[in-house]
């Protein structure tokens, strides 16, 4: 029979190990992950999202007190990357880069292995960027108001391109032919590369392109930038005018990258992750970093990130239904 001296010695001698029992459980409720985070990119390296995570890897680390390793998980259209997310228990330790088509694709894909709305946590918004409609040097088009002119002239006679169905920039073009009621016929490239290639071999009289793209192209001559969809003229080109002020206001061109978690996040975690990653954008070489790819810094807390996510899921959905876009 054990008496009562031994059980009191066995308890103690257990005591120094009990600590090690909770340290999942006490990490957590800190608002830091018990082990490595993997950031998830969904795309090949060298994509914006790639960028961000690259840049932002470091300061999540030193955040959160743990390692953070980049993965890219590419295939199907970000499919797979994203799908990997929505399926990882929501600890801290999978994260995801995503950027606008994320909102874009639901309506042309409807059998997706994950839903946007329900099976993520918004974290933050972490950076915006934004197109410009650029069109053939030789094209009669000097402004926007010349472009919808000759559109309007001549119905579905006029080709753009884009990096392919349900891009941002194919997206971006058939909001902006909702909006200026014009008919434009769209050719859909396999990437930016090939579309450009037209663009400039003026093949094709038109293309929506991020502003760091289309910038190079517009000051060598090769293209002519009519508007840029942004609120308010880029410092980088203030000769361009915005949509608004050439007579198409309008809302949903910007370009934005935000952090994404699994669904249900624990509070302490989402709002740990949300810090590190303000603190981040809040530092001036983050700030210059982003500037010299044509971004702005977002920031804000997951509530403002979950209301634009859920906005523009709706707003798309919109888009798609109005302009009798297709899934082929």
């Amino acid at each position: 029979m054990t008496s009562r001296r031994d059980l009191i010695l066995r308890t103690a001698l257990l005591l120094p190990a009990l600590p090690l029992l909770p340290r999942p459980a006490l990490a957590q409720t800190g608002g830091r992950p018990d082990g490595p985070v993997t950031l998830v990119v969904p795309f090949t390296p060298s994509t914006a999202q790639d960028l961000l995570a690259r840049l932002l890897a470091p300061a999540l680390q030193e955040g959160l007190g743990q390692p953070v390793i980049v993965e890219n998980r590419a295939g199907a259209s970000g499919q797979i990357g994203t799908q990997t997310v929505a399926r990882a228990t929501p600890d801290g330790r999978t994260l995801m880069i995503q950027g606008v088509p994320f909102v874009m694709s639901p309506p042309l894909l409807p059998h997706l292995p994950y839903d946007p709305a329900r099976d993520f946590t918004p974290i933050i918004q972490l950076a915006e960027g934004h197109v410009m409609l650029l069109v053939r040097p030789d094209l009669e088009a000097a402004t926007l108001l010349d472009f919808v002119g000759l559109a309007r002239a001549r119905p579905g006679a006029l080709d753009y391109a884009s990096p392919g169905n349900g891009t941002a920039q194919h997206m971006a073009m058939e909001l902006f032919k909702l909006t200026a009621n014009i008919d434009l016929n769209h050719i859909p490239y396999r990437g930016t590369a090939p579309a450009v290639q037209d663009l400039l071999g003026r093949r094709v009289a038109a293309m929506m392109l991020p502003v760091a793209v289309a910038l190079p192209l517009v000051r060598n001559g090769q293209a002519r930038a009519l508007a840029i969809g942004a609120p308010r003229r880029s410092p980088e080109a203030p000769e361009v005018p915005t949509l608004a002020e050439a007579g198409f206001p309008m809302r949903g061109l910007t370009l934005w990258y935000g952090l994404f978690g699994p669904a249900n996040l624990p509070a302490p975690l989402l709002e740990h992750i949300n810090a590190a990653a303000n603190a981040w954008l809040a530092d001036p070489g983050t700030q210059k970093a982003l500037q010299a790819q044509s971004l702005q810094p977002a920031g804000g807390t997951p509530a403002r990130f979950r209301a634009i996510v859920e906005e523009e899921l709706r707003e798309w959905a919109r888009v798609v239904k109005e302009a009798g876009i297709t899934p082929g």
